[in-house]
């Protein structure tokens, strides 16, 4: 039987599987899906995971569950020889063995691009997993909780404080969520105002959100600025040691939560494998999603997503690739299933078209910005267009019917505040308490005759 192996369970790799499931006939090929995370996590709802607007277990996919008719192995691929077509799986904490294929499929997205500025690695923290989404709401919760209690000063100040590295959508959404967010909560705290909290978004670039017009991006600007928010653009962070941000227009900010969106960069997985690369560590492919080297087909090698660098031939990519995001993603995964399943039986397989139907952001409850073409929208009405589109656009009804769920509760009750950081530590308040073995008493040593 032909056997799929598809490394990576992101957006790419997940429909990919899933239309995959619906192609196949019986018997016809075996698909197995390779992923260190046993779930697909669906990104643009972090800034709303993070927010308290969504259950973060709602935002996931899990991959045994609705790829059913597919083997998961919950691992890492650190090997692969083409020419034999295998390919090292390493589980955690287990030993490596080989997989045969007769296709294989790189799928395994992108992660955050940092600098090597001092203090990120050691203090900051993304918003490209589901684990980021929680920790940042938990502990900006906790900080609430903890600066309600304490006189105004430095140290209130910063644990009010915080600091978005990266002006694009990711950031834009979380800066303006978890403002949103901390707005509602204030609500709780009679000793604190919106004046004692700083948010405060960084971006390098003269603007925000380059995907929607100029108009669009000064409306956001203003928005969040009303909202006491602070943007800084032209701005770069120049450190971050110790939580003490320095920035290039020689601002200085203090702060326990530095969240940094800016840029992803392909899953550097595959580097001395003779997978052909580009510059940026992407796989070469082709229109139809198969890799080449050169100009040749790699017969049985195929590549979508984050990770791919594929031809766009709407003509509107940058460079003349399809950009890095959701749409090309979801699209690409299932043309390529469509393309796998025609290339066993003998067809031909069809490019990839896909023209960008647009961008939409949510900003907080009640705020919002879609831009497709010249069509542009702000405020309530965009907010309702970004909660429907990814509403839907989450894969599976099962997912679908948990998130409206999530926002009916949401907007009956409102946010969810409650924090559970300690989970991070779960057996630290049993370890305080719990009775332990009294320690054996030291013997006596013997006194010498005649000691003093």
């Amino acid at each position: 039987m032909t056997r799929i192996v598809i490394v990576g369970g992101g957006y790419a790799g997940f429909y990919t599987a899933f239309k995959l499931q619906k192609l196949l006939a019986r018997g016809e090929a075996e698909v197995v899906v390779i992923d260190p995370l046993p779930y697909m996590t669906y990104q643009p709802f972090l800034p709303e995971v993070a927010a308290g607007s969504i259950e973060a277990r709602h935002a996931i996919v899990p991959l045994r569950r609705h790829l059913n008719k597919c083997r998961v192995i919950t691992a890492r691929v650190t090997g692969i020889d083409h020419q034999k077509k295998s390919v090292t799986v390493t589980p955690e904490g287990q030993a490596d063995f080989s997989l045969d294929y007769d296709h294989i499929v790189f799928t395994a997205g992108a992660v955050s691009r940092t600098f090597p500025i001092p203090g990120v690695a050691d203090c900051a923290i993304g918003m490209k997993t589901i684990e980021e989404a929680v920790s940042v709401r938990d502990r900006l919760i906790d900080n609430l909780h903890l600066a309600a209690d304490m006189p105004a000063g430095p140290a209130r100040d910063r644990l009010l404080t915080v600091v978005v590295v990266g002006g694009g959508f990711a950031g834009i959404e979380a800066f303006a969520e978890l403002r949103s967010m901390v707005s509602a909560m204030l609500k709780q705290f009679p000793t604190l105002s919106i004046d004692d909290t700083h948010f405060h978004l960084i971006e390098a670039m003269d603007r925000i959100m380059p995907e929607v017009s100029l108009k669009s991006s000064q409306w956001v600007i203003k928005n969040l600025e009303q909202r006491q928010g602070f943007i800084h653009l032209n701005t770069q962070l120049t450190s971050a040691l110790d939580g003490k941000l320095l920035l290039s227009n020689g601002m200085t900010l203090e702060t326990d939560i530095v969240i940094w969106t800016a840029g992803v960069k392909a899953q550097s997985m595959l580097g001395g494998t003779g997978i052909p690369l580009d510059e940026r560590e992407r796989i070469c492919a082709r229109a139809d999603l198969r890799v080449e080297d050169n100009g040749v087909i790699l017969e049985g090698m195929w590549t979508a997503g984050d990770v791919a660098r594929v031809p766009d031939l709407s003509g509107g990519g940058v460079g003349g690739y399809c950009v890095p995001n959701a749409q090309h993603a979801v699209r690409q995964g299932k043309i390529l299933a469509k393309n796998l399943v025609a290339v066993i039986r003998g067809e031909e397989p069809k490019d990839y078209v896909h023209k960008n139907l647009g961008a939409v952001a949510g900003l907080g409850v009640g705020y919002g910005v879609f831009q497709s073409g010249d069509l542009a929208l702000t405020g309530v009405l965009a907010w309702f267009a970004h909660r429907f589109y990814h509403g839907f656009a989450i894969p599976t009804w099962e997912r679908k019917a948990r998130v409206f769920t999530n926002w009916i509760l949401h907007f009956v009750w409102g946010r969810d505040f409650s924090s559970v950081r300690k989970v991070q530590r779960p057996r630290a308040f049993f370890e305080e308490f719990a009775t332990r073995p009294a320690e054996a008493p030291k013997k006596a040593t013997k006194q010498k005759v005649g000691a003093r």
